[in-house]
């Protein structure tokens, strides 16, 4: 060997052979002889098919096997879960419907169906920051959730946000105490996603028309409000104060107390009676509201006056319809509209919401129990003359009940918090409300909750036309509207059975007032799904519904 090749560099192999100072892990060891084509130079992969384990996997495995090799599709054969050969039929929304029915339709239908967003031709600058954007929108659907708004438009809501600021891709989901949102800029993109709690409610329709105007603007194209521009008006209404003073609410409280107790038979000393009890018990609300006691305590103590001033009655042997003031004060506790909200959430598919407003609903109807079982066992167990067969001799007075049905509705939409000028429409609609349920009831001889159930039907597609017409939330037509229907006479004479006990007949009353608040809701809800079906909205051909799967 020549001096030039023993200074060449030596494989390790041949390190390994001749220099046996030197050792690798990797060396192959002196004595085994390995054929040089079995070292580790072939790919292997956890998804090939073994060696000899094809023509055995041909003969056992079945077709469709996540084993086989995949065959190559056809015209012919294709699947019908491909897509056909005359392409898939283009989906386009009504231009000219309000937000609310256009997003919805999109909510409604499978994501792969759903229209992407039309080019629009942007300047140099970029778009607004996504999280800005996210963050607005989460704002915005606090607002609307926080004032007793349904899931699924609350939904619509921060869908129609979201695209308006180009986030197409984006999926907001609503339950009772947290929003959430997800964007996806692209397929192979990580999602950024955020949430917001929502802590604190509270009833103020005004606050809720003006966050529905802030979107009806923000999805204009011709209106192009800015990012910054939406904030500020978003922060100017949280800063607004509410449009009625707290001496107003509390009078509203006693005025509504006192045409719910005309409503069901009471005269003039009636209705001063239970507007007594109702504002005196609103003060008690306020004040265990102040120290910061739940809800439930503050219905619990708000239920005791009125029906403490009905006792009174008649322990004082007064010819009065003590009765008739307990049911009125009861008719400015019952929580028709968190029912409302509850079964409508849960007729959209959205059913931890419904459980969640429903539950709540149950709290405060527990409380009112509560509150008016308690002064009733004690008002009878010392002397007091309350007849629970009292019920069925409540009079018609056609001209007389539906005045009092209006100032009814005028003083639940005062105590609501709605606008003003909202205020003589819902009037108006709850008049209609109880006409309906009149005439079907005292005239006609229908059973009390089929009256219901129409008359609130009534009231929710009269609501949604309004809605509609003034581009704006269908709460504050509707909601005041139903206060003339709510069951407070059921709720009042199924306690006091209870209370003298007839544990039974108590329970089939209380059966009866859980019959007629159900009704209600669900006449609202259908009333406004007919709203919606007779106008011309949604995708080309027929409007997707929220669930298909009849319970499957």
């Amino acid at each position: 060997m020549s001096e030039a090749e023993d200074r060449k560099p030596r494989s390790d192999e041949a390190r390994a052979t001749f220099d046996p100072e030197i050792t690798s892990e990797f060396a192959i060891p002196e004595g085994l002889a390995v054929a040089r084509g079995s070292a580790e130079s072939e790919t292997t992969s956890e998804f090939a098919v073994p060696k000899g384990l094809e023509s055995a996997q041909a003969e056992t495995e079945p077709e469709g096997s996540a084993f086989n090799t995949p065959r190559t599709y056809s015209l012919k054969d294709a699947p019908p879960a491909f897509t056909p050969a005359t392409g898939v039929p283009m989906i386009t929304l009504v231009t000219d419907a309000p937000w609310q029915d256009r997003m919805r339709t999109m909510l409604r239908m499978p994501v792969a169906e759903r229209p992407a967003l039309e080019p629009v031709a942007r300047s140099a600058e970029e778009g607004p920051a996504v999280p800005r954007v996210l963050d607005l929108t989460l704002r915005i659907g606090e607002l609307l959730l926080a004032g007793g708004e349904g899931a699924e438009d609350v939904e619509a809501a921060m869908f129609a946000v979201c695209r308006s600021y180009g986030l197409d891709r984006c999926e907001p989901t609503v339950t009772f105490t947290l929003l959430s949102i997800t964007y996806q800029p692209s397929l192979v993109e990580d999602p950024v996603t955020a949430s917001r709690t929502v802590r604190r409610r509270g009833t103020d329709y005004t606050r809720l028309a003006a966050v529905f105007r802030l979107v009806d603007d923000i999805t204009d194209p011709e209106t192009h409000l800015s990012l910054e521009e939406a904030y500020r008006r978003l922060a100017e209404m949280r800063r607004n104060r509410h449009p009625y003073p707290g001496w107003a609410l509390t009078l509203a409280s006693g005025v509504l107390a006192g045409a719910a107790s005309v409503l069901v038979g009471g005269d003039v000393i009636v209705f001063v009676a239970a507007a007594l009890g109702a504002m005196l018990g609103d003060r008690l609300a306020w004040l265990l509201a102040g120290r910061g006691l739940p809800e439930f305590y503050q219905f619990t103590v708000a239920a005791m006056p009125p029906a403490a001033i009905g006792v009174a009655f008649a322990l004082a042997d007064v010819d009065v319809k003590a009765s008739a003031v307990v049911t009125g004060g009861l008719f400015a506790l019952l929580p028709g509209r968190a029912l409302v909200a509850g079964v409508q959430d849960g007729l959209t598919g959205f059913y931890i919401t419904a459980s969640a407003r429903l539950l709540e609903v149950m709290y405060f109807f527990v409380a009112i129990v509560i509150g008016v079982l308690t002064v009733l066992y004690f008002g009878v167990h010392i002397g007091g003359e309350l007849n629970p067969d009292a019920a069925l001799n409540i009079q018609s007075r056609p001209v007389l009940q539906i005045l009092a049905s209006m100032v009814l509705s005028l003083t639940f939409a005062v105590l609501l918090q709605q606008e003003r000028s909202t205020v003589p429409w819902v009037t108006l609609n709850g008049g209609v409300a109880w006409s309906v349920y009149g005439a079907l009831h005292y005239t006609a001889g229908i059973s009390p909750v089929a009256s219901t159930a129409v008359a609130a039907g009534l009231v929710g597609l009269f609501g949604q036309l309004l809605a509609r017409y003034r581009f704006a939330s269908a709460l504050p037509f509707t909601t005041a509207a139903i206060g003339p229907l709510l069951p407070g006479s059921a709720t009042y004479f199924g306690l006091l059975s209870i209370a003298q006990s007839e544990v039974d007949k108590g329970l089939v009353s209380l059966a009866k007032a859980v019959s007629l608040a159900m009704a209600i809701a669900i006449g609202v809800n259908l009333g406004a799904e007919i709203s919606r079906l007779t106008l011309r909205i949604g995708s080309a051909g027929k409007r997707r519904a929220a669930k298909r799967t009849r319970g499957f």
